[in-house]
């Protein structure tokens, strides 16, 4: 799962910068902007439960 969540960390960021480069492709920075809160809501999630799986 953590694996999991670097993963959707990572292509969240990389689809803000090219979301961010190119005007024809701004639905990117909507899309990455939706991956990086959903990789927050599970982080935290997951820090405040303290359990290993979600």
């Amino acid at each position: 799962m953590n694996i999991l969540l670097i993963i959707v960390a990572i292509i969240a960021i990389v689809l803000l910068i090219t979301g961010g480069i190119s005007s024809s492709l701004s639905f990117l920075i909507w899309v990455g902007v939706v991956l990086l809160v959903i990789a927050v809501i599970v982080f935290l999630v997951r820090v405040l439960t303290g359990s290993r799986r979600v």
